[in-house]
């Protein structure tokens, strides 16, 4: 199976039970969210990262996300001050990613080798929010960007076509928007923007 079609607002459960059976089986799934496509794979899945890294054709040095179901889950995987909550709170679920020092909850090889951070995210997806919620952890992604192209990927047929056999699911659905999340970095305590996406910028300017 390397595609399936799912109902933007009502996700066949099947499905849904599909994709959290291939991620606890270490296998690595293509979904829409958001913001265009991304690609994940369990948290601690050493291998399904390193299929992520070679298909976006990046180094050690890149950073993943974890993908949230809400903002409960968030913080037990960041440390976030009281300031930082407000924001992340007025600004998700959205096409967002926050910046932060990781707790003990995350496994070492996923945080920045240096500064110990990681992004994490809670969509505005329907479909997104189905599976986080089935396999009750956060999923380990990186928006779909091929090599050589700067937008994420958005149509899943389209996936299928190019990456399909060099994974193990594709989820084929609308993506909420076709412009990568806009990067607030809290690493310093402030929120910058790291990256202008979908997000709205105007909090931190």
């Amino acid at each position: 199976m390397s595609y399936v079609e799912m109902h933007p607002e009502n996700p066949q459960v099947r499905f849904v039970n599909k994709a959290v059976e291939i991620l606890n089986n270490d296998g690595v799934i293509a979904l829409p969210t958001d913001s265009g496509y991304a690609i994940a794979c369990k948290l601690g899945n050493k291998a399904g990262m390193d299929t992520i890294r070679s298909i976006r054709r990046l180094d050690e040095k890149h950073n993943f996300s974890l993908l949230c179901h809400s903002f409960a889950q968030l913080g037990e995987l960041v440390i976030v001050d009281n300031s930082q909550f407000r924001t992340i709170k007025a600004l998700t679920p959205g096409a967002y990613t926050f910046i932060l020092p990781g707790t003990k909850e995350i496994p070492r090889m996923t945080l920045n080798k240096k500064k110990h951070t990681v992004g994490v995210r809670i969509p505005d997806h329907v479909i997104t929010q189905e599976i986080v919620a089935a396999l009750d952890e956060p999923l380990l992604c990186s928006t779909l960007i091929l090599p050589g192209e700067s937008e994420p990927m958005i149509d899943g047929f389209e996936v299928d076509d190019r990456i399909g056999k060099l994974i193990d699911l594709v989820i084929v659905a609308p993506v909420g928007g076709d412009e990568a999340t806009t990067v607030i970095d809290f690493t310093q305590g402030a929120g910058v923007v790291a990256r202008a996406g979908a997000g709205d910028t105007s909090l931190f300017e």
